[in-house]
């Protein structure tokens, strides 16, 4: 079935669900062809590992893929308020507390920068790619486009648990403070399984899946309905949050900074690692860049203006949290409202309960809103069933999407407590953000017909040697305690970036707008989302080596030879005649049809 074909078959049966909805490609037409199909695995992997998207497959071609295009309804300041309202919710509300109590003490606000330096890094790579590349999906079209067909779904994969994870996180910070204002202890509205299920899994939360059901509502709705709701529930978050800040500072007690950093710098970086999960959020904006009015302008206001405010308000956040009550008194479930309650201000905490419910309401709908949009970009090249990438002719939004995601995301909310899903969260992000600065390194230093091979040949040592570098320095920091260590590979990291810069020219520049320091602040990204992996948990590894062997079993009985049948579609409707055309049309070349 060829991609017109198949996009007039989807306008007629709309909403249906039959085979071809989910697996209408060739090689799933019968079990001869999928039996022939996995016989050729080899041969089809080696093409998708080999091959990259062009920006304009991604701009013109992945979007036609949807029915019906996205409403172009968003500003710079609807951008600004759902990065605010994406980032700022149950990391700060819930997270500072458990890391300063178990982590980091008072010096957690250190962890705070640290993290929020790394974030600041990414949402500068992030910039560009939304910038030059406005599509719904994100990291996933991003790297696609730089790193590869394979690259790009295994972080697609990781995209998804992210905000799966994060999401059902929210969620269940979302009981804890409701809890909290309707004065009972924050765990008490959670149902006690522990008999039938583990420590980790048996405290069963039944609200968080009603909000997240009513959250599913408003996200298929309106996009910039959902813009409207999340930029009044931001401001009213805003002003909860200066309210703490004041408030808090008149019960502050400087003799609670003493002793600042009591588990030593070890514990503030390991805080870091956990603690950029409040960070997280702001990949979500870019996704919206397709719904933008004007992405060269909107978008690095939005996504820049919107990090440097929470990176501040988290600060003072800390600051002030850890002034008012000693660190080994601070509540893990919900900090702020019992430390109100320690000093004697009772009557704060429902309002400070109110006010972080606002942020988690707003950090769930951006989420959802963003989480759909990934998922909708995926299954337009179809390594996730097609049926996934229709967008609602009458709302402009990919409702199936958000539906199969926000279900995932209660169900994963139900069962797992929050520690577990913050770690996971952090490696799922880390690993992305790491990635989508090395495609930007990619991107900026090689293009097929520009870049000679000795060029290309000093960019991928110089790439590896940052990485090795990187890779050897948070190895070293989780397995040593001595300094020796960083005395080589530091300078390996430094030396790497530098040898970029001077022996390897730059093939492209941004049209619009671009990362300034290339390729320093890229190649730093890199080292800090990686030294940041070497302080999470050996549990957390094994859980998402555990979730990557899935999404790599799922890729190999389905997604390759999904992707590899839609791309020879896509190259005999462009009249390219040989996998050396496909190769070089994706891989940024000029595709000459054959006459």
């Amino acid at each position: 079935m060829g991609v017109g074909g198949e996009d007039e078959g989807l306008r007629r049966r709309g909403c249906s669900c039959t085979k071809d909805d989910f697996l209408p490609e060739e090689s799933f037409q019968s079990w001869g062809n999928y039996v022939r199909a996995l016989k050729e695995t080899p041969t089809r992997f080696i093409n998708r590992v080999t091959t990259r998207s062009l920006d304009s497959a991604e701009l013109v071609d992945m979007k036609a893929r949807s029915q019906h295009e996205m409403k172009k309804t968003l500003t710079w300041w609807d951008l600004m308020w759902f990065g605010i309202g994406a980032v700022i919710g149950a990391g700060i509300f819930v997270l500072t507390g458990l890391e300063a109590k178990t982590d980091a003490g008072p010096a957690v606000v250190l962890s705070y920068v640290v993290s929020g330096i790394s974030a600041m890094l990414s949402v500068f790579c992030y910039t560009e790619f939304a910038v030059e590349i406005p599509v719904a999906g994100g990291s996933f079209a991003y790297l696609r486009v730089e790193l590869g067909d394979f690259v790009a779904f295994v972080a697609a994969g990781n995209i998804l648990l992210e905000y799966v994870i994060g999401g059902a996180a929210v969620a269940r910070s979302w009981t804890s403070y409701f809890a909290t204002l309707c004065n009972h202890k924050p765990d008490e509205f959670r149902i006690n399984a522990v008999g039938a299920l583990s420590e980790n899994y048996g405290h069963l939360d039944p609200i968080a899946v009603v909000v997240m059901a009513c959250i599913c509502v408003l996200a298929v709705l309106s996009t910039k309905g959902s813009s409207r709701l999340n930029y009044v529930a931001s401001i009213v978050h805003v002003l909860v949050i200066l309210f703490i800040i004041i408030a808090g500072l008149t019960k502050a007690n400087i003799d609670n900074y003493t002793p600042f950093s009591p588990f030593g710098p070890r514990g503030v970086f390991k805080a870091s690692a956990v603690l950029f999960f409040a960070y997280v959020g702001f990949d979500a904006v870019s996704t919206m860049a397709e719904e933008t009015k004007n992405p060269g302008k909107d978008i690095p206001i939005g996504l820049v203006g919107s990090m440097l405010f929470t990176t501040v308000a988290y600060c003072l956040l800390a600051i002030t949290l850890c002034l008012m009550v000693p660190y080994q008194l601070i509540d893990e479930d919900a900090p702020f409202s019992v430390a109100f309650e320690t000093v004697g201000m009772g009557w704060a905490k429902y309002l400070v309960a109110a006010g972080a419910l606002k942020g988690m309401t707003s950090v769930l709908l951006v989420s959802a809103v963003g989480q759909a949009r990934y998922l909708t970009h995926i299954a337009r090249t179809h390594m996730m069933p097609p049926w996934l990438a229709q967008v609602n002719q009458k709302t402009g939004t990919p409702v199936n999407a958000t539906i199969v995601m926000i279900t995932a995301t209660a169900v994963i909310a139900l069962f797992t407590k929050l520690d577990i899903l913050s770690n996971l969260l952090s490696i799922s992000t880390l690993f992305i953000f790491m990635l989508v600065a090395v495609a930007l390194l990619v991107r900026r230093y090689y293009a097929t017909g520009v870049t000679t091979t000795a060029d290309r040949n000093k960019l991928v040592f110089f790439l590896v040697v940052i990485l090795g570098s990187s890779v050897a320095t948070s190895a070293y920091w989780g397995t040593s305690d001595g300094w020796y260590g960083y005395a080589i590979t530091a300078p390996l990291w430094f030396l790497g970036t530098l040898g970029l810069r001077i022996f390897v020219p730059q093939a492209k520049f941004p049209k619009l707008w671009g990362v300034p320091l290339v390729p320093w602040l890229p190649s730093a990204s890199i080292a800090i989302n990686i030294f940041l992996l070497g302080s999470i948990d050996k549990d957390s590894f094994i859980r998402f080596g555990v979730w990557t062997l899935i999404i790599l079993g799922y890729y190999f009985l389905f997604g390759l030879h999904a992707s590899y049948d839609i791309a020879k579609e896509f190259e005999k409707e462009k009249g390219l005649g040989n996998d050396n055309h496909l190769r070089n049309a994706e891989e940024g070349g000029v595709a000459v049809p054959n006459n």
